[in-house]
C-alpha cells in the first residue's frame, strides 16, 4: 500500500499545548506561519503540508480509493507522535474537510475544531461521481498550463474579494510555487469526490466546533447554516465583506475569533 505523504513543521515552545492546521488546495503549511507567530506565547503550532503541497510530495501511482482516509490516518498517527495530550485543530477548505474527517473519526485527539469555508463532502456517490469527473478536467487544465489554470482558479465568485484584497498578488505568486504535477495528482486523490460523506457523522459530535464562512461565499454559507443544524456542540460564525478566504482577508478577526473560542467554550 502506498505511503502517504506529509510534511509537518512546528513552531513555538514544545511544552505548550499544541495546535494543528491544515491549509487549502494549491497552499502548503507556511499559508499560517503569521497566526503561528502571532499565537507563540500561547501555543505549540504544527504546520502541516499535505499531500502534493509544499514539502510532500504525492506518488504517481497513487490509488484514489482509499487515499482521503489513509492520509486522515496518517494525520492522526503523526498528531499522537507530536501531542501527549489533546489538540485545537484548524483546517481551511481542503483542509477543513480533512480536519473534519480527522476530528469525527479521532475525537480524542482534539479539544477543540475550527473548520473555515469547507464541509463534510458530497452525501450521494452520483454526487461524488460528477464532482470527479469535473476534477479531472480541472486537474487536466493544471497540468497542461498551469499559469493559466492559476487565473481561471482565482476568477471563480469566491474569491472575487481575495482578488480585490491588497495580499491577492502576494498569495498568487505563492500558489505559483507549487509543483503542477503533484497538484493535478493531490486533486485527483483528495478532491471532494474522492472522500466519504461526513453528514451523517456530524450528529455525533460531541467535540466543540467553530464553522467559519465569508458573507459573501454564497455556496459555503448555505452548508454552514446546514453543518450547524447537523452538528451539536457547533457554532457558526460570518465573516461580513469577505469571501471563501477569510482568513486571510481579515486575518486580525480571525485570529481573534480562533482565541476567543479556544477560551470562552
Amino acid at each position: 500500500m502506498t505511503t502517504i505523504p506529509l510534511h509537518l513543521a512546528t513552531v513555538g515552545d514544545p511544552s505548550l499545548p499544541k495546535i494543528v492546521f491544515l491549509h487549502g488546495f494549491l497552499g502548503s503549511g507556511s499559508d499560517w506561519l503569521p497566526f503561528a507567530r502571532k499565537l507563540e506565547a500561547r501555543f505549540c503550532s504544527i504546520l502541516v503540508d499535505l499531500p502534493g503541497h509544499g514539502e510532500a510530495a504525492i506518488p504517481a501511482d497513487g490509488e484514489a480509493d482509499g487515499f482521503f482516509m489513509r492520509t486522515v490516518e496518517a494525520l492522526a498517527g503523526e498528531i499522537r507522535r507530536l501531542s501527549a495530550g489533546p489538540c485545537v485543530l484548524v483546517g481551511y477548505s481542503m483542509g477543513g474537510r480533512i480536519g473534519l474527517a480527522l476530528a469525527l473519526r479521532h475525537p480524542k485527539l482534539f479539544s477543540k475544531v475550527v473548520i473555515v469555508s469547507s464541509s463534510p463532502g458530497l452525501r450521494t456517490e452520483e454526487e461524488r461521481a460528477a464532482r470527479r469527473k469535473s476534477d479531472e478536467g480541472i486537474a487536466r487544465k493544471i497540468e497542461r498550463n498551469f499559469e493559466g489554470f492559476i487565473d481561471f482558479w482565482y476568477d471563480q465568485p469566491l474569491f472575487a474579494t481575495l482578488k480585490s484584497h491588497a495580499l491577492f498578488r502576494e498569495v498568487e505568486a505563492q500558489r505559483k510555487q507549487g509543483s503542477p504535477q503533484n497538484l493535478a495528482r493531490a486533486l485527483r486523490l483528495l478532491g471532494t469526490g474522492n472522500q466519504p460523506s461526513f453528514w451523517r457523522e456530524l450528529a455525533g459530535n460531541r467535540l466543540p466546533m467553530l464553522f467559519c464562512v465569508g458573507e459573501k461565499d454564497t455556496k459555503y454559507v448555505q452548508i454552514g447554516h446546514r453543518m450547524a443544524e447537523h452538528c451539536p456542540e457547533s457554532r457558526l460564525e460570518f465573516f461580513e465583506g469577505c469571501g471563501h478566504t477569510l482568513h486571510i482577508e481579515e486575518p486580525e478577526r480571525f485570529l481573534a475569533s480562533m482565541e476567543r473560542f479556544a477560551d470562552q467554550w
